[in-house]
């Protein structure tokens, strides 16, 4: 993706993703407050008019969530945000966005739970977000940003895939993402697309009326339309991201996702200044899952540990990919604390010293 001169901000993620979004051509925004999400519609309610988009505060996620079907349907560059149980809210209306086959970017600031939990960091959704979260079978594709910068850069991207796939995408933060602060890069993407295409509900004025549904009563049609959603998902393992830090000579391998790989790589860098041969395999797509990669390393010999900020979930991915080599230990960061880099040594050497 081209992309024109960057202009240098100090931003909070919140607001790093929002921007991005506005650079991504972003048009129509639809939300509700929830913590730790609240700057980025904070910012777009100003921002996204001034840029000649639409901003509204909905009623409720419910209403955000099918306003956002409604806006996708039209082919619009359309987004919506919240956290965890605002997310939940949400999930009917992404499955039929997913049944109808409609391009929409989502991004879950993740929380503590479960219910209410904490306004604090969490890793708690991944089941939710990389298994559809909501009825039927579908999948979203999802992108799991490790600072301010890849927070703006992957929505960017996020809106690109959306519209590749008719698809919609999740960028999965959490509450250390969007509160901390940092240097970005805001640049702008020359080739940003505004025509949607051949399926996009824009009036049938001198044409054939169109139709998008997510309903198949005929005998055969749902197996049929599944087939074709299978299809775009496999297509999808195109899109594959991830970052394997100081892996070809480790001989264990922290697999960690989001704020977590970012405070582990610190971790990583200063047990390797102590002379531990110690990497980090860091998943940018969560759906897709980069199981390929994490296969080859278990078939060269590596031993895995995932650290998560929950109670184990994407170890569960780690593990159906290494499965034919090797297993995978886990430590549980609990949700409703906030970790350093010191915290994630104890557990790694623990694992070093081990067969």
């Amino acid at each position: 993706m081209a992309k024109q001169s960057p202009e240098k901000r100090f931003v909070k993620g919140n607001e790093a993703i929002a921007r991005g979004a506005l650079a991504a051509g972003c048009k129509c925004f639809f939300g509700y407050p929830i913590t730790p999400q609240n700057e980025i519609p904070e910012f777009l309610s100003k921002a996204l008019p001034d840029a000649g988009g639409e901003f509204v505060q909905a009623e409720s996620e419910v209403a955000a969530a099918n306003m956002l079907l409604g806006a996708a349907a039209c082919g619009v560059r359309a987004m919506t945000s919240s956290s965890s149980p605002g997310m939940s809210l949400k999930q009917e209306a992404i499955s039929y966005m997913a049944g109808s086959q409609l391009p929409a970017v989502l991004v879950n600031m993740n929380r503590g739970g479960p219910g209410l939990g904490d306004i604090g960091p969490s890793q708690g959704d991944y089941y939710q977000s990389t298994r559809g979260g909501g009825h039927g079978d579908y999948r979203l594709l999802v992108l799991a940003p490790a600072t301010c910068q890849e927070g703006y850069d992957l929505i960017i991207e996020a809106f690109t895939l959306a519209f590749r796939y008719k698809n919609p995408v999740m960028i999965l933060g959490d509450a250390i993402l969007g509160q901390m602060k940092e240097p970005v890069s805001c640049w702008q993407p020359e080739d940003v697309d505004d025509n949607a295409g051949p399926w996009q509900l824009d009036g049938a004025a001198g044409r054939d009326p169109r139709l998008i549904k997510s309903l198949f009563l005929e005998e055969g049609a749902l197996a049929a339309h599944n087939t074709v959603l299978q299809n775009k998902y496999e297509a999808m393992k195109a899109e594959i991201r991830y970052e394997a830090y100081e892996c070809d000579d480790a001989d264990l391998v922290v697999v960690a996702y989001g704020s977590i790989g970012r405070i582990v790589k610190s971790t990583v860098r200063a047990l390797r200044a102590k002379g531990h041969k110690v990497g980090l395999f860091r998943p940018i797509t969560l759906y897709p899952f980069p199981t390929e990669a994490l296969e080859q390393l278990a078939a060269n010999g590596k031993r895995f540990l995932t650290i998560e900020h929950n109670l184990g979930q994407m170890v569960d991915d780690v593990r159906l990919a290494v499965r034919r080599h090797a297993d995978s230990d886990f430590h549980a960061q609990m949700p409703g604390t906030l970790p350093n880099p010191d915290d994630f040594e104890a557990p790694i050497l623990e694992r070093l010293g081990g067969k």
